[in-house]
């Protein structure tokens, strides 16, 4: 690699101004830095000296490397050792600014910071394709310093980026040789995929080209991608890895491998259903990928994203405005405005072209002068002038200082008339005369009171009548209110300041107060009303079923909390019938039955040898379920035993408050079997579940049917549950041939109704 040695500063060239990205590192490689070697200074002024007429080989003394003008060698070092020296800093401190020098000779010093450089450049280059490989990218890479090795690890990364870009394009991988050299060196290793055996060494020129003969053996060790099938993309249409004996194609990513498995074809994200797109929005398929699209435009002034935003369009940074030359453009949301650009002075006004127009204070609605002063217009501004005109006696300016007004003289304190006269102003005069109510005395020349309710009594007012200084008033007695006359009494509406505390009557001269239903006029005042608790009345125990509660007014009837809700009489209580309303929590398995106060969830199944009546299908749930003896084939011991029906019923009875005499609550009517002479008797009897002997089961005879009546014949207070076993027994000749078995689940209830 050629330089250029001077005694200056290190500088490197670099890109031109505002030239980013991947073309400007990649034309940056081809770069030249310039870089101080002077050595370091030891002992004389050996730095200094020239080097005067050299001659390679040995000398006469036996030196090896040098010789100098004066005979001396200046080291025994060979050129090679002084490179490895550069090479090995390099390697080790990553920096060649402060390359301690290995000999007092100047031609080992070049050669040692020229190999220090090299071997830096190349590590920066191989740094910055590594970066490119890892990250995809190298704006994020900060570097310490502005030194070459910066642009030389940013060239290397920008030409690698680009040459793995033509690689995932399926562009060829000869570089451009525009490029440079050495980034088309760098291009080509990263399109093809392999860095290994690569010289990455920056040179600013490429090695000139001479007709040389070289063998295949030399050819491939020179490239060994030569016989690679996927060179240049091979066959495939995007992406290609050679396996060995043959190659494998693979497509981007929204893309996908047709069955020819070479070309690639792009998926249609919308089609598919793999987009991302939310509500109001629209896929829109695009080569490898797909946009989301708003539904509605953004109106005038803005413009749709790619994300699907709405984007003010600046028509000033644009130039779509339509301002005039010596308008200025003003960008606004949605729209623009253009402002002038001659800005005008206070008292100006600027009209639609800019020009300047004087303001007219004066015609103002809002007056700029105080009162007594007229304006006058300037240019940019106004004047007030005062008014002063001259007033006569009796009169004098107005606060204004506009006009001439009357002075009132009977409005002054010193009352220029006195006491008992009233006086009367004139434009620019007064007189006095005396006051209405009074009369003039001719003895004293003074104005007296006119006693008006002495002079006529009775004619005045109507019930009272009161006289004051120069007047008189009336009055009325309680109960009424003076007319509008001033003279007349009218009834006064006391019930209007709402003397009562509910409902008020008026009366001639009087009021009377009265209470709403539910209510009774207090006896302290009479116009109090007190609340009537009428569940306190001797009738108040038998206004609701269960529970009465007593409100302002009137009382409410209410049931339990559970179970029960107010029937629309308000009184009375009324069941839930849970079954009905599925509000209940019984399992598939159980069978819901409705009681007093709530339901109960019953598994009732047939035993063994018996099935239920009807078919097997779960019908609607009924409060009765019946089981029919259905023996096996050649069950002897089923067929002989006299119990034909198995049935279970559900009765929920209420705790009645006095019980007096049996109450009847169970009726089973039996069916004489059609045997001869019908000489069957039938038995029932309670087997099971008769606790304290509170039921007990009589037989009756009812419409040519014998009924066997169940009967509760001792009171129960609720909450109680039990299960009676009926049994019907079919007597004939003393042995029971026929035997019916009805299980019935009484529930009380612990409530009344």
């Amino acid at each position: 690699m050629s330089r250029h040695v001077g005694a200056g500063a290190a500088r490197c060239p670099r890109s031109p101004a505002g030239a980013t990205g991947p073309k400007a590192a990649a034309e940056a490689a081809a770069l030249t830095c310039w870089t101080q070697l002077q050595p370091k200074a030891s002992t004389g002024n050996r730095a200094s000296s020239s080097l005067g007429s050299r001659r390679r080989g040995r000398n006469s003394k036996g030196c090896r490397f040098l010789e100098t003008k004066r005979g001396a060698c200046a080291n025994d070092l060979s050129v090679e050792e002084c490179c490895d020296k550069g090479v090995e800093w390099a390697i080790t401190n990553r920096i060649c600014a402060s390359l301690p020098l290995i000999s007092e000779s100047r031609e080992c010093s070049m050669t040692q910071v020229q190999c220090c450089r090299s071997q830096l450049e190349k590590q920066s280059c191989s740094d910055g394709v590594e970066f490119a490989n890892a990250r995809e990218e190298c704006d994020s890479h900060i570097a310490k310093n502005s030194t070459c090795e910066a642009e030389y690890f940013k060239t290397c990364c920008y030409c690698c980026l680009l040459g793995k870009a033509a690689q995932v394009q399926g562009q060829s991988c000869e570089p451009n040789p525009k490029m440079g050299y050495q980034c088309g060196i760098v291009f080509k290793t990263c399109c093809g995929k392999g860095q290994e055996g690569i010289d990455l060494s920056i040179s600013d020129y490429p090695p000139k080209k001479e007709p040389v003969d070289i063998s295949k053996e030399e050819l491939d060790q020179e490239d060994p991608y030569l016989h690679d099938g996927c060179r240049g993309g091979g066959p495939c249409s995007q992406q290609c890895r050679d396996t060995g004996s043959s190659y494998v194609c693979s497509c981007f990513v929204g893309y996908q491998l047709q069955p020819d498995g070479i070309t690639c074809e792009d998926i249609n994200e919308c089609i598919t259903g793999t987009h991302n797109c939310g509500i109001g929005q629209t896929c829109v398929n695009t080569l490898g990928s797909f946009r989301c699209q708003r539904d509605t435009s953004c109106g005038t002034g803005y413009e749709l994203t790619d994300d699907s935003r709405c984007k003010d369009i600046d028509e000033c940074e644009t130039g779509t405005h339509n301002c005039p030359p010596d308008f200025i453009c003003q960008n606004t949301p949605g729209s623009f405005r253009c402002r002038p650009k001659l800005q005008c002075m206070s008292g100006f006004i600027q009209d639609a072209l800019g020009n300047c127009i004087d303001i007219n204070e004066c015609l103002s609605t809002n007056m700029p002068c105080p009162a007594g002063q007229i304006c006058i217009n300037t240019d940019g501004s106004f004047t007030c002038q005062r008014i002063s005109p001259s007033c006569g006696r009796g009169y004098h300016l107005n606060e204004d200082g506009t006009r001439c007004v009357d002075v009132d003289e009977c409005s002054s304190s010193n009352q220029p008339c006195g006491e008992g006269h009233v006086c009367i102003n004139a434009p620019g005069n007064y007189r006095c005369e005396c006051k209405a109510g009074y009369s003039f005395d001719v003895i004293s020349r003074t104005c007296i009171d006119i006693n008006e309710c002495r002079r006529y009594p009775g004619r005045l007012c109507a019930h009272k009548c009161e006289n004051t200084p120069g007047s008189y008033y009336c009055t009325c007695t309680m109960g009424f209110k003076l007319s509008a006359d001033g003279r007349s009494c009218e009834d006064l509406n006391e019930c209007e300041s709402n003397p009562c505390s509910q409902e008020c009557a008026n009366v001639y001269g009087s009021y009377q107060c009265y209470c709403r239903r539910g209510f009774q006029l207090s006896d302290i005042d009479g116009i109090s009303c007190e609340d009537i608790d009428e569940c306190a009345l001797p009738t108040g125990g038998h206004i609701c079923s269960f529970r009465c509660v007593n409100i302002p007014g009137s009382f409410q009837c209410t049931c339990p909390s559970t179970g029960y809700r107010l029937a629309p009489n308000a009184r009375n209580c009324q069941d839930i019938d849970e079954c009905v309303a599925e509000s209940h929590n019984c399992s598939f398995n159980e069978t819901c039955f409705n009681i007093q106060g709530g339901f109960r969830c019953l598994s009732l199944e047939c035993p063994e040898n018996y099935r239920k009546s009807g078919d097997t299908v779960r019908l609607e749930k009924t409060d009765t379920i019946r089981c029919i003896k259905s023996c096996r084939p050649n069950d002897v011991s089923c067929l002989l035993d006299p119990v034909h029906t198995i049935s279970h019923t559900v009765i929920s009875l209420p705790t009645f408050r006095e019980f007096t005499r049996p109450e009847e609550i169970i009726f089973l009517r039996a069916i004489t079997p059609t045997y001869p002479a019908n000489q069957a008797d039938i038995i029932f009897d309670i087997t099971e579940g008769n606790l304290r002997d509170s039921f007990d089961i009589i037989k009756r005879y009812m419409d040519g049917m014998t009924v066997g009546v169940v009967r509760q014949v001792r009171p129960i207070i609720g909450p109680f549950h039990a299960i009676l076993k009926l049994e019907m027994n079919y007597v004939m000749g003393g042995v029971v041939s026929h035997r019916n078995i009805v299980n019935v689940h009484i529930f009380v209830s612990e409530y009344w109704f």
